[in-house]
């Protein structure tokens, strides 16, 4: 593939968010995985804070524009039977880490390109993370082989879109939705839906996955061990990213240089970086951040579809036990469930090692 495919990925999310933001998405937040499922589950009357209750049509956008260009494309292939309830496990953690950091991986890098220097320690906790996942693949974990299935049940995460969609805009009396907060802040649904679809469609052409970017930094040199080609395309798109979404903070006026009063930043800092450890180790376990749970979800793998489930009810959980950070900290059930989920990971992580196997065929293809 093309070089440049991969920077155009880069610049449609990173300007495409900064986009969204300055047309009515709240301020760090043109797109954001975990905060949208907030969203959407709040919508859903999963959770009942008002803040938080909107059907963000990225979401769905993101979705669609995958499955539709897979199907284009003939890459709708249905396959499962990865072990599905860890990774519905494994996903309910990604999303609560990402409350509790006030962010997905995406958002995390919105925030630095909009001058949020607080989000640096999620950074470094999310790579943190990584590299324990990548430590545990290169010494034999696996979650075992999907298998063919048949295309019915692959069909159900792409569906459910397609229905969140139309409720989306006939907003009929039962969907809530917010009056305040950052839920009652949005873009154009219109103009949401186009951003997010073009954005699906090209994160399933070119595979674009935020942990799969940063782990390219780890497989090079005795790394290469991993057999992984020695392909810079995630690289690239990662770095593209942050790059126009930089310049596209500059242009809109929402650059703001600091580390405090920043929107969406969690004053812990420590359980902030602990958060995103936990974000990376299981995204690398799971072979994917939660923006491409979504994507590989979109394009027939039913495993991802479990894990997205998990997204769901991981987002509806962080509301209904107050575990999301806030700018004052993170509660004392949020402390709670990081250190819960770190440990569930880890004995995930040891339990599903094979020794003397190496790493497993299909993790090869993920961090490629």
């Amino acid at each position: 593939m093309h070089k440049g495919w991969f920077v155009l990925m880069g610049a449609v999310i990173g300007g495409g968010a900064m986009l969204l933001s300055y047309f009515g998405n709240p301020p760090n937040t043109g797109l954001c995985v975990s905060c949208f499922m907030e969203n959407v589950s709040g919508a859903m009357g999963l959770h009942d804070n008002i803040r938080m209750q909107y059907l963000r049509p990225e979401i769905m956008g993101f979705v669609l524009g995958a499955f539709g260009l897979s199907l284009l494309r003939r890459e709708f292939v249905p396959s499962g039977g990865s072990s599905p309830l860890l990774r519905f496990l494994i996903g309910f953690f990604l999303i609560v880490g990402c409350t509790i950091f006030i962010g997905c991986p995406v958002k995390m890098f919105l925030r630095l390109a909009g001058g949020d220097i607080g989000a640096l320690v999620g950074f470094f906790g999310l790579v943190v993370g990584i590299y324990i996942g990548l430590e545990f693949i290169e010494n034999g974990f696996r979650l075992g082989r999907p298998m063919a299935q048949p295309k019915a049940n692959s069909l159900f995460v792409p569906g459910l879109m397609i229905l969140l969609l139309i409720l989306a805009v006939i907003d009929p009396d039962f969907i809530a939705r917010s009056e305040k907060g950052s839920g009652a802040m949005y873009a154009p649904l219109f103009l949401s839906l186009g951003v997010s679809v073009l954005i699906g469609a090209l994160a399933q052409y070119t595979q674009f996955c935020i942990t799969g970017g940063i782990a390219r930094i780890f497989l090079w040199g005795p790394r290469e061990v991993l057999n992984c080609p020695r392909s810079t395309g995630l690289l690239i798109s990662l770095i593209s990213f942050v790059g126009f979404a930089f310049v596209a903070s500059f242009l809109t006026g929402q650059f703001h240089f600091g580390l405090t009063g920043q929107p969406s930043s969690n004053g812990s800092y420590g359980w902030a970086f602990l958060a995103m450890v936990m974000v990376g180790f299981g995204s690398v376990l799971i072979r994917g951040c939660p923006l491409r749970q979504l994507i590989s979800a979109s394009q027939g793998d039913n495993d991802a579809g479990a894990a997205v489930m998990g997204m769901f009810a991981g987002a509806a959980m962080a509301q209904n036990w107050n575990l999301a950070g806030n700018a004052a900290g993170t509660p004392p059930a949020g402390q709670v469930a990081v250190l819960l989920g770190l440990a569930i990971m880890f004995a995930v992580g040891v339990l599903n090692r094979r020794r003397g196997y190496g790493i497993a065929p299909e993790y090869q293809v993920g961090l490629d």
